[in-house]
Order: C-alpha cells, then sequence, then structure tokens
C-alpha cells in the first residue's frame, strides 16, 4: 500500500511533535505530587538557627489611617459607586470592586485598624508573643501627600519617626518595605501622555521619596525590602484590573511596567547603599516575592504541565533572574530588554508564599491556561478562607530552588493564611508545617533561611478583599473599637520562637496529621487553651 505523500509528511510531523513535547516535558514541565509535606525522616526536634528572625508583618495601606493615595482613590469611588461585590467563588475579585466595602463604617474604612493611635498596642503585644522582628511599609503618599513638594511632610517624618521608637523600646529590628503596592494619588495625574510607573520622572520622583526616607531613618533600619510582589502588583493591577491602575492588558503589554520597577529597585538600593559608604553601616537590601507552587491540574495532561512551568517562570522567576543578570526577559512573549545598572542589586532574597495553584489548558486556547485557587475535584485539601489550596511541601521546592538557583540568604518576609476563627486550627497547622518545611529547606537543601515573618500581625484591610479576609494572628473587632485580642495561633507561633524550635510534639499534633476534617468545615471553639498570652486590648 502506497502513502501519499503528504499523509506521510503530516505522520512525520505529528510524531516529531509528540517526540518533541515529551522531550521537553522531562526537562520543562512541573509535576503535581499528592505530598503534605517532603518526605523527610522526623525529627526529635526542629531547631532554628541562632539569631533568626521571627516576626509578623503588616503595610501602610492594611493598617494606617487612609492617605492621599491611588488605593485610598479607589476605596472612596468603590464606597459612592456601590461596588462591593465579589465572584461566585471565594478570593475571586471582579474588577474595579471591593468585597463588603460598603458593610463598614466610614470610621472603620477610614482609620483600617486604628493603627494609628494603637501601633505601640500591637508592638507590645508582638513583644509578648516573643518576636524580634516586624515588617512594615513607609507610606510615601504619608511623606508626599502632594505633588512638587521639595521636602517631605513632618508631621509624617515624625510618624515613622515615633514607630521606630516603639520597635526599638521592644527591642524588635524593623523590615521596611518602601512600595507595598500603594502610591500617591498624584503619581497617576497624566504627564506627556503617561501615568504612574511608565512616567518619564517615575524613577525620579520614587529616588526622592527613597532618599527622604533613608535621609530620616537609615541609622535605625539595617534590613530593607524595596518592592512587594511586583508581579502580583502588575497582575493584578495591569492584568486582571483588580488593584489600581484598574487596567486590563495582554502580557504582551506589561514589559515596560516590569521594567520601571526594575530600575525602581535598582535606584533605590543605589541609594542605600550609598547611605552605608557615608555612615559606615551595612544594610541588607532585596525585594519580596510572590511565589506559588504551580501545579498541572491533570498529571497525565502534557500541555497542563507546560504551561504550570511557564507560568511560574512567568509568575516567580523573571523578574529575579533579571536582577541577577541585567536582562528582563518576560517568559512567552518577545520582550527582552537589558537594564545592566540591576545587576546584582540584592543582598538577599525575599520569599512569600501562601500555596498551591493548579494550572489547567484548554486545546482551543493554549495561550491562556486558567489558574485554579484548588482542585475543585479533592476534598482531602487543606483550604484558607480565600478557597488557597495550602500545601507545605511546596514551600520546600521553592526555597531550595530559590537556593539552588541564586545562592543567597534567603528571608520568608510574608507567609500565612485566612482563617477567621478564634481557635484557628488550620492556621495552627499552617504554621507548624511550614516552618517544618522550612527547616528542612536548611537541612536538606542547604538553603541559607535566616527570619520567618508571617502574614500578618493583625487582621486588616485585604485589598480587593476588603476586611473579610482575616490573615491576623491577633484579631481586630471592628464592631469594638478595634480591640485586638490574639487567636489561639499566636500562641502556637509564640512556643515556637521560645523554644526557636519546633517541637516533635507540635509536629505531631500539627504538621504529621491528615487535615481533612479542617479543610471546608470552620471549627467552632470557645476555649483557648493553647494560648500562651493571654493578653487583650481595649481603645
Amino acid at each position: 500500500m502506497k502513502i501519499n505523500p503528504k499523509a506521510k509528511l503530516w505522520l512525520v510531523i505529528s510524531v516529531a511533535t509528540i517526540l518533541l513535547l515529551v522531550g521537553l516535558t522531562i526537562t520543562m514541565d512541573n509535576r503535581r505530587t499528592n505530598l503534605w509535606l517532603s518526605e523527610f525522616p522526623s525529627q526529635t526536634i526542629y531547631q532554628f538557627p541562632p539569631n533568626f528572625l521571627w516576626g509578623a508583618a503588616s503595610a501602610a495601606q492594611h493598617v494606617e489611617t487612609q492617605q492621599n493615595t491611588d488605593w485610598t482613590a479607589f476605596e472612596l469611588d468603590a464606597v459612592e459607586n456601590g461596588r462591593s461585590g465579589t465572584g461566585e467563588l471565594p478570593g475571586v475579585a471582579l474588577s474595579g470592586h471591593i468585597k463588603d466595602i460598603d458593610k463598614y463604617s466610614a470610621v472603620v474604612r477610614t482609620k483600617k485598624t486604628n493603627y494609628d493611635e494603637m501601633f505601640d498596642v500591637d508592638l507590645s503585644l508582638a513583644k509578648a508573643m516573643g518576636h524580634n522582628a516586624y515588617r512594615f511599609s513607609i507610606s510615601w503618599a504619608r511623606l508626599f501627600p502632594h505633588q512638587d513638594m521639595l521636602s517631605p511632610d513632618p508631621a509624617g517624618v515624625d510618624y515613622y519617626r515615633n514607630i521606630l521608637a516603639s520597635l526599638k523600646k521592644h527591642k524588635i529590628t524593623p523590615i521596611v518595605s518602601l512600595f507595598h503596592f500603594s502610591t500617591p494619588e498624584w503619581f497617576w495625574f497624566e504627564k506627556n501622555g503617561k501615568r504612574g510607573w511608565e512616567r518619564d520622572d517615575a524613577i525620579e520622583l520614587f529616588s526622592k521619596f527613597v532618599s527622604s526616607v533613608v535621609e530620616n531613618y537609615g541609622t535605625e533600619i539595617s534590613h530593607w525590602c524595596t518592592l512587594n510582589e511586583p508581579m502580583t502588583y502588575i497582575f493584578n493591577g495591569y492584568m486582571q484590573g483588580i488593584f489600581p491602575p484598574l487596567e486590563q492588558r495582554s502580557i504582551n503589554e506589561i514589559g515596560p511596567v516590569v521594567e520601571s520597577l526594575l530600575r525602581a529597585h535598582g535606584a533605590a538600593y543605589k541609594i542605600i547603599k550609598s547611605h552605608d559608604e557615608l555612615h559606615n553601616t551595612k544594610h541588607s537590601v532585596g525585594i519580596a516575592k510572590h511565589t506559588r507552587a504551580f501545579e498541572p491540574l491533570r498529571n497525565w495532561n502534557l500541555m497542563d504541565r507546560l504551561a504550570a512551568k511557564q507560568v511560574e517562570n512567568a509568575f516567580i522567576w523573571d523578574f529575579l533572574d533579571a536582577l541577577q543578570t541585567g536582562v528582563l526577559t518576560i517568559s512567552n512573549t518577545n520582550y527582552k530588554v537589558e537594564i545592566p545598572e540591576v545587576i546584582n542589586t540584592q543582598d538577599y532574597i525575599g520569599i512569600n508564599y501562601y500555596g498551591r495553584y493548579f494550572v489547567k489548558t484548554r486545546f482551543s486556547d493554549l495561550a491562556n491556561p486558567e489558574i485554579l485557587f484548588n482542585d475543585p475535584t479533592n476534598a482531602d485539601q487543606m483550604i484558607s478562607d480565600l478557597g488557597w489550596s495550602i500545601y507545605p511541601h511546596g514551600f520546600y521546592q521553592v526555597l531550595t530552588d530559590t537556593h539552588q538557583r541564586y545562592d543567597k540568604p534567603i528571608y520568608i518576609l510574608e507567609s500565612g493564611m485566612a482563617d477567621s476563627e478564634m481557635n484557628d486550627l488550620r492556621r495552627q497547622a499552617f504554621l507548624v508545617s511550614h516552618l517544618v518545611e522550612l527547616w528542612n529547606a536548611i537541612e536538606f537543601g542547604g538553603a541559607d533561611i535566616r527570619g520567618y515573618i508571617h502574614w500578618s500581625l493583625t487582621d486588616n484591610f485585604e485589598w480587593a478583599e476588603g476586611f473579610s479576609a482575616r490573615f491576623g494572628l491577633i484579631k481586630i473587632d471592628y464592631e469594638n473599637n478595634f480591640r485586638r485580642e490574639p487567636r489561639v495561633s499566636a500562641g502556637v507561633y509564640s512556643k515556637i520562637i521560645e523554644e526557636n524550635a519546633v517541637s516533635s510534639e507540635l509536629f505531631e499534633k500539627y504538621a504529621k496529621k491528615k487535615w481533612k476534617r479542617f479543610c471546608y468545615v470552620k471549627v467552632e471553639s470557645q476555649t483557648l487553651e493553647d494560648s500562651r498570652i493571654g493578653i487583650t486590648t481595649k481603645n
């Protein structure tokens, strides 16, 4: 039987394509696992290195009284125009909306957590829990509320000076972020047809802010985070339209913003290092990178596996690679630009980790895979109140991958979960299991990890999720004058900090077991027998 030449050519191409895909998946794909913890021998005790930093985090727009920011303008507009809806699934925001923002009083919306009046209370609670580090951000808009200001607002300067004084009193090390999503509203006034980070003077304006911060507080701060989660900011603000500037661009159109943020980091790094030379100080400078474990929804699907790797590259590694090489290459696009001034401008790698995303491709639209917060077919997974799939083993993978790629010190600058219960059993399990995996990354993966900063110290305003998502070790009672009350997890974390270790008792109780009963069912309990703090405050 003779084979038609065209059919023969098609057969050859098909076989070659299949072989190519199989070859690619061997080295360029991600695989899904059924692991909860990494498969290492259990230990008698998981002892952390000496001088390890333990703490929790906040950020200005989350907790401070509203400033003249792009986010404040968005919040006010959402209330005024009744845009308080949300998606059908937990954690899925609607463009231009803030969940349930109109269900909270104007006082709460304005004051957020009343942090301006109660930051010393929060820091005294952190001290009582044994924390020795605290991450917070300095609001650009609080220092420069109006454009064309030649020097920062004195009241704004004093505000952060008082916070630093409180930290010093409580012997807590500050870790300061310079850009944590919000910027001055005037930064978005159009100039020469451009706004925000795409303005021709964006780096100059940001540099003026950074210089003011360093001039005023440089001798009191040794740990700096220039940018928080740049790709999260771009994905939510420029692609999904759920953060300001509420745009919906394709991945091919985000390059200039990524480039500008890289240049902003580079400029900030040089300003901080110049202060080091002038004052004979030593500052550690890096960024905070949002990471996830990206795995295929279907292991049998080669395209899911390939897409998971490509999404991981674009979301996690492209930005960090650019800081290492000075060349920005955005995966799945033709965008490539040289930025030599950012080469080796990170003294450490800051990792934020929250869990696992699942990637699902559609043959009809392979260029736009679907990203799922959890596996809708798996009733055994632990999920947060936002529907995020909790996955401690992925934490180990991210940490060891980061170590192997960059061989730099690592700080965990955010890690936590939304769990509103007072006896927050899921958060307790999250803490213990993830800290065991962090120890595994040090012991078995060789990673140089120097601190763990939990997100967050208190409940707060969680961007498009408003006040509904509760990440705090400390509950904020918004209906009772911002009353603070530590959850049980605060006590579990305190015990770990006190011992600088996870004991075998905690490991057996929280990390080793299967947590199916906490997947979807909220556990109600009025007893806080595990709490080691017992501190509540009233304003």
